[in-house]
């Protein structure tokens, strides 16, 4: 089946089951490697992109249903790993192992771009769906904190942004 959207602003079109994971075909069609796979039952926020600026789970979500979507995934976070969570994320030294970075990453960019001064509680009901088996959450938050007082702070190509 042909399926066509966006991929970090770029147009493409896919030949891939209308059943295959968003997952897969990120990774395995388009190899773009940062979205990872975690528990393929949505469970641990490893492969959390954005589908029209919402945080989504790619292992669950069926390929069919992006047809004419923007997906941004941690690839389209920043052309050159400046926005502001990637900032915060490394002054903070907030990856242990890394593994599941890319999805807190992308759900925190998915906050923002709705509350651009989140609570701890905003935080940690928002992350809420993201595993990190390295226990990094405190220093999750603290980045979330200090991406949200950045001010060149913008969020994914998908038009979110937290000034």
């Amino acid at each position: 089946m042909a399926i066509s959207f966006k991929v970090n602003g770029k147009s493409t079109t896919v030949d891939v089951p209308a059943d295959m994971p968003l997952l897969w075909v990120l990774r395995d069609v388009l190899d773009m490697k940062g979205t990872k796979f975690g528990c393929g039952i949505a469970q641990c926020g490893a492969c959390t992109v954005h589908v029209n600026g919402v945080a989504t789970k790619s292992c669950t979500r069926k390929a069919s249903t992006v047809a004419g979507t923007e997906v941004s995934t941690i690839e389209g976070l920043s052309p050159d790993g400046t926005h502001a969570l990637q900032r915060a994320w490394e002054e903070l030294d907030v990856p242990q192992c890394g593994y599941c970075q890319a999805g807190q990453l992308m759900a925190a960019a998915s906050l923002l771009a709705k509350t651009p001064n989140p609570t701890d509680v905003d935080i940690d009901a928002a992350m809420n769906g993201n595993i990190c088996r390295c226990a990094t959450y405190l220093r999750i938050r603290q980045a979330i904190h200090r991406a949200a007082a950045m001010p060149a702070a913008v969020g994914t190509r998908s038009g979110e942004s937290n000034q």
